[in-house]
């Protein structure tokens, strides 16, 4: 069976690329069609297959400007052909699930999310922008917005990664979907076993706005505890300044893995204070047996189980955040939170599973576009054929 893999684009590996690799272990020869792809940034990633890019790919600076480019993303994706193809795998938080199929190859979408800046974050994004920026969104979002309806409806099957987004594709597309939980290492983010516990708690994430390590770096601040902040991105210095003045907060900038898993393995818990489409690092906390204090919208709430590998907190600012620190410690201190139980709790987003399950959803979406292929291959008699055929008899 021949397979393509079509991705947003190929500039840094994160929570998306991980799926994308998960993918190639069920079809290792797919090739790999992306917008564009920065080479030296993915360093030895998908080296194994065939990548195509887009006509984008030939702008100057076009793996740093990409995201200017939204405008143009959807003839680039629908540029692509897929003739001969059996089956197109759709990895998409953009436009490339807008990707033009044949009728008979079988197209399936993992959505990560339906585009956050043309839907329900449309105000937020235009708030934070520029003149420029807020004049061209102004003008181009509305056909952006009809272009993303309109090419949803021609994917065979969706698949979203957790119930939060799922409902986001009702939402916009008018679409059912299947959830899927995308895949996390539970076989590397492991409890470390007998160590003792340290008195500090982590933020772990890309430092940018809607993250909201201010919350957390404001709630340690005011209680007095110790915080480290994982992670780098173009919130760090200010962040840093915020934290000016507090000996309790640290900042590690970006670390090896083995430095964050031995983190997470020896903070009280993690603190995840943003509203995410699933969110990986929460579930690497708990692979490792750490409880989560996490913001209670969006896919924390899939992943976190209140009082028992985590609490919640309901409102997005530092007092909420006060409250479950308070809370938390006090649920610590009565041994609510048991290490094996929360790890076994993270297993069943194994990477396995991710595989299975993705595996069986390609194989029906391929046998129903057969079944459908073959079924409308055969014509219903005609008036004339009838007839020709009762005179014979």
């Amino acid at each position: 069976m021949k397979v393509a893999l079509v991705h947003d684009w190929l500039v840094n590996y994160g929570g998306a690329e991980d799926v994308v690799s998960a993918i190639l272990e069920i079809y290792p020869d797919a090739d790999i069609y992306t917008l564009v792809h920065d080479k030296n940034k993915m360093k030895n990633h998908f080296q194994k297959n065939a990548i195509y890019t887009s006509r984008l790919q030939k702008i100057p600076f076009a793996t740093k400007l990409y995201t200017k480019f939204l405008k143009f993303m959807p003839k680039a994706f629908e540029s692509f052909d897929f003739s001969g193809y059996d089956l197109v795998i759709c990895s998409s938080s953009s436009c490339a699930k807008g990707a033009i199929t044949p009728p008979s190859t079988a197209q399936i979408a993992y959505v990560h999310t339906p585009m956050r800046y043309a839907w329900d974050l449309f105000f937020e994004y235009r708030k934070r922008s520029g003149f420029m920026t807020r004049f061209f969104m102004d003008r181009w979002m509305p056909q952006i917005r009809l272009w993303d309806y309109a090419s949803s409806q021609r994917i065979d099957k969706i698949v979203t990664n957790s119930n939060y987004i799922s409902r986001r594709v009702k939402k916009f597309w008018n679409r059912e979907s299947q959830v899927i939980y995308p895949p996390v290492n539970t076989d590397y983010f492991v409890p470390a076993g007998k160590e003792k516990r340290e008195d500090f708690y982590v933020f772990f994430s890309r430092l940018v706005p809607y993250k909201r390590a201010d919350i957390a770096i404001d709630a340690c601040a005011a209680l007095g505890k110790k915080l480290v902040v994982i992670g780098g991105g173009s919130e760090e210095k200010k962040l840093q300044e915020r934290a000016k003045g507090n000996p309790n907060i640290s900042f590690t900038g970006r670390i090896s893995d083995e430095e964050v898993r031995s983190r997470l393995q020896k903070c009280k818990a993690l603190i995840f204070c943003a509203e995410e489409d699933f969110g990986i690092i929460p579930v690497q906390a708990q692979a490792c047996g750490t409880p989560v204090i996490a913001y209670g919208k969006g896919g924390a709430t899939e992943t976190v189980v209140d009082k028992k590998t985590g609490v919640f907190f309901e409102e997005q600012d530092s007092q909420s955040l006060q409250a479950a620190i308070k809370e938390f410690e006090k649920l610590e201190a009565a041994k609510s939170f048991d290490s094996k139980k929360i790890a076994a709790h993270a297993k069943s987003f194994s990477r396995e599973r991710f595989i299975k399950e993705f595996k069986a959803a390609c194989e029906e979406a391929v046998a129903q576009t057969k079944a459908s292929s073959k079924s409308s291959g055969k014509s219903a008699p005609t008036k004339r054929a009838k007839a020709a055929k009762k005179t014979k008899a």
